[in-house]
């Protein structure tokens, strides 16, 4: 089942790891901050190897019974 995927856009840097591991899921906005595009356009693991690259941990994972995966 698909993660609750929350993007803090304060911490967003634009670094843009998330897009190139899972670009169906994320993008960079007009303003160069991410945004979620399909959160389920990569299956679980690509998207937490994602979020997991991501170098100022500016995006949470929730799972399916309401645990945060990541950070």
């Amino acid at each position: 089942m698909p993660y609750e995927i929350i993007v803090n856009r304060e911490l967003c840097e634009s670094n843009a790891e998330c897009v190139s591991l899972a670009p169906a899921v994320f993008e960079l906005d007009d303003e160069e901050l991410c945004v979620v595009i399909d959160p389920e356009g990569a299956k679980d693991k690509r998207i937490l190897d994602a979020a997991r690259a991501c170098p100022v941990d500016a995006i949470t994972l929730i799972d399916p019974t309401g645990e945060q995966v990541w950070p």
